[in-house]
């Protein structure tokens, strides 16, 4: 604003109006002065704070991408566009190439083993320069140590600060490659299982869509029409009712969910698109897809025509049986009356045979009765014979000691031990005929030690030497059976005593897991008719009371002997025969 002096011929106060006007605009100048300058100022430094910034970002930038350049795990390379040399190498493209920084920087791709030759460098370049990005998915390349891989290569033209700059990113990828190669070998694998089966076999995806289908199971998807790739829901929704879709459906989606496969025998319904009845067996499994994914494989079978054919079968076979049971009756009627004249002449054979074995038992029970009388008057005839005398001879010394009550006491003394000894003796032989009726060590401590208190006694009486073996394990069976081996063992004895003219007699008694056996062995004259029946009439009875007391358990009983030379008895009874008659309590007949 430009100052107006006061006019010459004007008053004082005029001119003091005049001066103040210029000191009040004068002064409202500077201010405006100062705020201008002060806005100018705090705007530079805005610019000056912003500008900072700005560094600040691009240089925090530059940071990042340089640890993102330094710690990439592909490899990365930087080449200047004009002369197609590398500036730049990260880390990881020593690991791949084998090369360090310094061998990188200053050569050309081909140089490096990337490309093939220089034409192949100049080419990219023209192309990477015309279209921005050149890509090449699957590059064979050889590392400085020989080593061969394969890579993905992608190469970017971009400006950095005005310049043009070419970032080429290498990435390995030949373990990708490698699990490629199993994938598709997985599905070859797949396909090649699924074609080859038997039956009709489909499989989905974990999404219901259907994936493989092989030959057989075509024909059933005749009429839906594309397959392959189709939501299976929709596929069955063509064929089946919806009632029946749905349950179908409803079962894959439950095998896919929980692995849990189902099995179903026979499957009946009519189908939406043809409108026949159809029999399907089939079931459902949940299955790794070669991609490594759930999936489910179905399995089925067509068996409409086998039902019908098995239908068909069952009829006839009605007929058939029909007929065969007709049959059965005329020959069921031929053959009860061939069976009634069979019975009459049974009937003829079974009353001689009962006549027969009446007349032998009758026999048995004679002679049974005349050893009881013989047993009885040999017992009557010892005691008549030898307790008797014994005591008559008991009684003759008592009375000639009271004849000769005067004579000298020596003499008396003398008298009165002998009648001590005719006492005894007696009193042996009444304990020896007890112990031949029936020994108590029998009862009171078993078999064994029963047998060597009679073999002792008949060593005694005989002179008749016997070797004796036995196993525990035989005092484990019943009282019938230990009573029956000893009876055996007493009866043969007794006849090697009488009869056979032996010097030894050898015993042995074992017990197994099966049996119990005993072998009892003389080396006497033996006997011829031990390999025949006896005759009518024959004193045979102690062999037949052996037989009948062995078999009457349950055992079997045997008599190997030839005249003059030994004779052997064996004696064998099953374990089972032996619990047998432990559960009975011995109620057998001894």
């Amino acid at each position: 604003m430009k100052k107006s002096a006061p006019p010459k011929d004007s008053s004082p106060s005029e001119q003091m109006v005049a001066m103040n006007e210029a000191l009040v605009l004068g002064a409202l100048r500077q201010h405006e002065l100062r705020q201008a300058a002060q806005a100018l100022n705090e705007r530079l430094q805005e610019e000056i704070s912003e500008r900072k910034q700005a560094e600040d970002t691009v240089r925090l930038s530059e940071i990042r991408y340089r640890r993102l350049f330094e710690a990439a795990h592909d490899g990365v390379l930087l080449l200047d566009p004009a002369t197609r040399l590398i500036t730049d190498a990260n880390p990881y493209i020593n690991k791949l190439l084998g090369y360090t920084r310094g061998q990188l920087v200053g050569k050309e791709l081909f140089q490096i083993g990337l490309l093939k030759d220089e034409a192949a460098s100049r080419a990219m370049f023209r192309k990477l320069i015309r279209e921005g990005e050149v890509r090449y998915d699957n590059l064979p390349l050889e590392s400085q140590d020989g080593r061969h891989q394969e890579v993905e290569v992608v190469a970017n033209l971009y400006q950095e600060n005005g310049h043009a700059v070419i970032q080429c990113n290498i990435r390995d990828i030949t373990e990708r490659k490698m699990v490629e190669d199993i994938l598709r070998r997985n599905e070859a694998l797949f396909t090649a299982l699924i074609q080859q089966a038997p039956i009709g076999v489909y499989a989905v995806d974990a999404e219901l869509r259907l994936l493989q289908m092989n030959t057989k199971a075509l024909p059933v998807f005749k009429n839906v029409d594309p397959l392959i790739g189709r939501d299976f829901a929709e596929i069955v929704g063509i064929i089946w009712p919806r009632r029946v879709a749905t349950q179908v459906v409803a079962r894959f989606r439950k095998t896919l969910k929980t692995g849990e496969s189902y099995l179903s025998k026979e499957f009946t319904s009519r189908r939406k698109d043809l409108g026949v009845n159809q029999i399907y067996e089939w079931q459902i499994h949940r299955v790794v897809l070669p991609a490594g994914e759930f999936g489910a494989v179905c399995f089925f079978n067509d068996i409409t025509e086998r039902k019908k054919a098995e239908s068909a079968e069952l009829r006839l076979a009605v007929m058939t049986n029909s007929n065969l049971k007709l049959k059965k009756e005329i020959i069921r009627r031929k053959t009860v009356e061939e069976s009634l004249n069979e019975s009459k002449r049974l009937q003829a054979g079974l009353l001689e045979n009962s006549r027969q074995q009446q007349e032998r038992l009758r026999e048995l029970s004679h002679k049974i009765i005349r050893v009881q009388e013989d047993e009885r008057k040999r017992i009557s005839r010892e005691l008549h014979d030898v307790i008797a005398q014994t005591l008559v001879g008991i009684n003759v010394h008592v009375a000639a000691l009271a004849r000769e009550t005067a004579e000298a006491a020596h003499d008396l003394q003398e008298k009165i031990a002998r009648t001590q000894l005719l006492v005894e003796k007696s009193v042996d032989t009444v304990h020896r005929f007890a112990g031949e009726l029936r020994p108590t060590v029998l009862d009171d401590l078993g078999l064994i030690p029963a047998l060597q208190a009679f073999l002792t006694s008949f060593i005694g009486r005989t002179g008749i030497q016997v070797s004796f073996q036995a196993s525990r394990g035989v005092e484990d069976g019943s009282d019938s059976v230990r009573t029956m081996l000893f009876r055996v063992a007493q009866e043969a004895l007794t006849n090697v005593s009488r009869h056979a003219k032996a010097s030894l007699v050898k015993i042995s008694l074992q017990r197994t897991p099966q049996l119990i056996s005993m072998v009892i062995t003389d080396n006497g004259q033996g006997f011829e008719s031990a390999l025949k029946p006896p005759k009518r009439g024959a004193n045979r009875l102690g062999l037949v009371g052996m037989r009948e007391r062995v078999e009457m358990l349950g055992g079997t009983f045997q008599v190997d002997s030839i005249l003059g030379k030994s004779t052997t008895i064996r004696v064998e009874i099953g374990v089972e025969s032996v619990e047998s008659t432990k559960r009975l309590g011995g109620r057998k007949a001894k």
